[in-house]
């Protein structure tokens, strides 16, 4: 097996797909909004997956967090809450808050789930800083950690009752970057007094099976390379103060907060730390290349990312999407009206 989890380039594999996929053994893949189109075309491609692996258990990820992180979206799919709209209502009443946002999980696990897909890219833990970019913005579940905690832990709860395993991100936080990953290379020059307040919710919920990290550096910590390729990082603080055991993957290798090849980026975040190195694009040039800077899984990130699949419980029957939306939405409706 590759230490890679790697996207796909349109609704339906290619020939090459196939080949390389069968070749390499991906630890997982990923789909995005130009991998959906409709229930059955998304059943029949992660059908096609599980068999290329020759694994029921394969993780099959996507970012479905709701709000503007949507790949399956309206009319096929219902639209789901921002993570602010969560916020929002824990101001007025956090157990509502807490109950909503698990129904609402359950909810996206049980939509998943019907399509084949077992792993959302959810919950954020970055805790949102004022003045910050707008690249977490109303993604995030508020400026305290111990609310951001709390809800996370509940749509941890909420995706694992529905059949779907929950990632955590972006550890060790993102809220404080001024720019966006996606485009050019964060750097945090926050007190590691200060970063304590990014670290909480990640510490609270260390237990979470699946996390991905940050390409933002943290000069306190590590000057010279982001948390992704950071050793430093990885080791004294994710995987030390934090206390996280359990499977890490990079964010998107193909985001412009990397410089360098393709197969550097790739032995960078191995060689790091992380278990799993995520390309996202499916271009098939970058993916090869990928490949070709790392070797075979590591024994414990095998047994870390086995562990991980293992967390699903049987899952929510798609009969009781409508009930948890319901739920859901009734919870959220107090909000707007106070």
């Amino acid at each position: 097996m590759t230490p890679l989890i790697l996207g796909l380039a349109g609704p339906a594999l290619t020939d090459d797909e196939r080949a390389f996929f069968r070749e390499v053994a991906p630890a997982g893949f990923i789909l995005f909004k130009r991998n959906v189109t409709d229930r059955v075309q998304m059943k029949a491609l992660t059908d096609e997956l599980r068999s290329i692996a020759g694994r029921d258990d394969v993780p099959i990820l996507i970012d479905q967090e709701g709000g503007r992180v949507a790949r399956m979206q309206p009319p096929e799919w219902p639209a789901f809450p921002r993570g602010s709209d969560f916020d929002k209502l824990y101001d007025i009443g956090p157990m509502s808050a807490i109950e909503a946002i698990r129904a609402n999980a359950q909810a996206l696990a049980v939509m998943l789930r019907e399509v084949g897909v077992n792993v959302d890219c959810l919950p954020l833990l970055d805790v949102r800083q004022p003045g910050a970019h707008d690249i977490i913005g109303d993604r995030a579940l508020g400026t305290e950690p111990l609310r951001v905690a709390a809800l996370g832990r509940a749509t941890l709860e909420g995706l694992k009752a529905g059949g779907a395993v929950g990632v955590v991100k972006h550890v060790p936080g993102h809220g404080r970057a001024m720019s966006d990953s996606h485009i050019e290379l964060p750097v945090v020059d926050a007190s590691a007094e200060e970063l304590e307040t990014d670290l909480a919710p990640f510490k609270t919920l260390a237990w979470a099976p699946m996390a991905m990290t940050a390409h933002v550096v943290y000069t306190t910590w590590d000057k010279d390379q982001c948390a992704s390729l950071s050793p430093k990082v990885i080791g004294e603080i994710v995987r030390g103060r934090i206390g996280f055991d359990n499977l890490l993957m990079s964010d998107d290798l193909g985001m412009h907060a990397l410089k360098g090849s393709f197969t550097d980026r790739a032995a960078g975040v191995i060689a790091a730390g992380c278990d799993v190195g995520l390309h996202c694009s499916g271009d098939m040039a970058e993916m090869q290349a990928c490949v070709a800077g790392v070797g075979e899984i590591a024994p414990r990130a095998r047994e870390r990312l086995d562990a991980a699949m293992a967390t699903i419980a049987g899952g929510t029957d798609k009969t009781a999407f409508d009930e948890l939306v319901a739920r859901r939405d009734t919870l959220l409706a107090l909000s707007a009206e106070a």
